[in-house]
């Protein structure tokens, strides 16, 4: 097979590299792992059009510069390893002068998935200005087929209207959706003072075009900027209070489950090294030891990932699903608290009987399901089986990251 060719500086691979499996999350585990972990094995969502379950088929979404060298290597690496959704960065990763260049590696990229034989990672392209969308829109020729959708930095009242609209000319001129994704960062969201006015002119303008908009995404280091902060590692975003309450006011608006709502995926983890620590680590001893796992608590917490499972557990409770990550080592992280436990799954199967109100108990006697207010919650956590599986009794999530970690 011959190598694809691309504009110089583009390293290329064979169309053979790209191996023959659906995409779905965990493909990478073999057979006998898949049985062992899963009651419920995740489902395959490539080439689904189907937004909601795209939208939390993203799970933890990796940014890679649109100008590295072995960019169509490097996405395929991160494929087989796990990565189901992926940004091609112009925007703060690329330098100015290397803007021309990245947007020609976006398209020799994308044109190499399209003419590959296997699926591949959700591909978004994050833009510099409504203009750049475009652009690529017509440097693309076979490459549309690969091609999700675009990321919209600092999307505000001011910009949000010229960047779907050119979502809009984009899905009507490649004949079918191209999905936008914004990034609510601006200053004029964080400063109390604008920030309802603010959120109310942009759930107006998502709300006009609620198919093309697969989630919205949350700037978190945008936003600390805007008051000189950047967290230290032994916090999550939820203790910077500014921030927290801006993640707060985006979910009220934009994140309700009546049908007006969008999905809301959770800020970057900015850590990825070994460091001094100035607290104690933020993950339990007793959930390591009962799966046999304390050496694998040390090298979480060496690697300041007890801080980011904390932070995504902090996301799933706001209202958040899913993860910008600028660091391979996050993914397992991430995917790995994605899975519904099977005590989640018999919860929501119970709540899920009969529409006609009333409280009992769980399956696993610990609690009490309460059918009309936990139904929304039941429906979100079907949805997300259906991505990330069900894991088997007895399974926790430091058993399947272990094997994840592993591979």
């Amino acid at each position: 097979m011959a190598a694809i060719t691309t504009c110089p500086h583009i390293v290329t691979v064979p169309v053979s590299l790209f191996k023959r499996t659906p995409l779905r999350h965990f493909r990478q585990l073999p057979g006998p792992e898949m049985r062992r972990m899963f009651h419920r094995a995740p489902e395959a969502f490539g080439g689904s059009t189907d937004r909601d379950l795209l939208a939390m088929a993203l799970g933890a979404t990796l940014y890679v510069p649109a100008t590295r060298e072995d960019l169509i290597a490097t996405i395929s690496r991160r494929a087989e390893h796990g990565v189901c959704s992926m940004v091609i960065d112009l925007e703060d990763a690329v330098a100015d002068h290397e803007l021309e260049l990245g947007k020609r590696q976006v398209v020799a990229t994308l044109d190499a998935f399209a003419s590959g034989t296997d699926p591949h990672p959700l591909l978004f392209v994050r833009v510099r200005d409504a203009d750049t969308i475009g652009e690529i829109v017509d440097m693309l020729g076979g490459g549309a087929s690969a091609l999700t959708g675009f990321v919209f930095p600092k999307f505000d009242t001011t910009s949000g209207a010229k960047y779907l609209d050119a979502i809009v000319e984009a899905s009507q001129r490649l004949g079918r959706t191209i999905f936008g994704m914004p990034v609510l960062e601006s200053p004029a969201l964080v400063h109390r003072q604008t920030r309802d006015h603010e959120l109310r002119g942009i759930e107006e303008l998502l709300a006009r075009h609620r198919e093309r908009v697969l989630a919205v995404r949350i700037g978190a280091t945008d936003m600390c900027s805007t008051f000189g902060i950047r967290r230290d590692r032994d916090l999550t975003i939820y203790d910077v209070r500014v921030v927290a309450d801006v993640i707060a006011d985006i979910v009220n608006y934009l994140g309700r489950t009546d049908g007006t709502g969008f999905t809301i995926t959770g800020p970057v983890w900015e850590y990825f090294a070994d460091h001094e620590r100035m607290f104690r680590p933020l993950l339990r001893t007793s959930p390591f030891a009962e799966s046999d796992a304390v050496p694998f608590r040390q090298y979480l917490v060496s690697r300041d990932l007890d801080g980011l499972l904390r932070e995504i557990t902090l996301d799933r409770a706001n209202g958040i699903q899913g993860k910008t990550v600028i660091h391979p080592s996050h993914v397992a992280a991430v995917h790995a608290l994605s899975v519904v436990t099977h005590e989640e799954y018999a919860d929501a199967l119970h709540i899920l009987e009969d529409d006609v109100g009333g409280v009992a108990a769980s399956e696993y006697r610990n609690k009490m399901n309460e059918m009309r207010p936990h139904r929304s919650w039941a429906l979100q956590t079907l949805l997300r089986a259906r991505i990330f599986g069900v894991t088997n009794k007895g399974v926790s999530f430091v058993d399947l990251l272990k094997v994840l970690v592993a591979l």
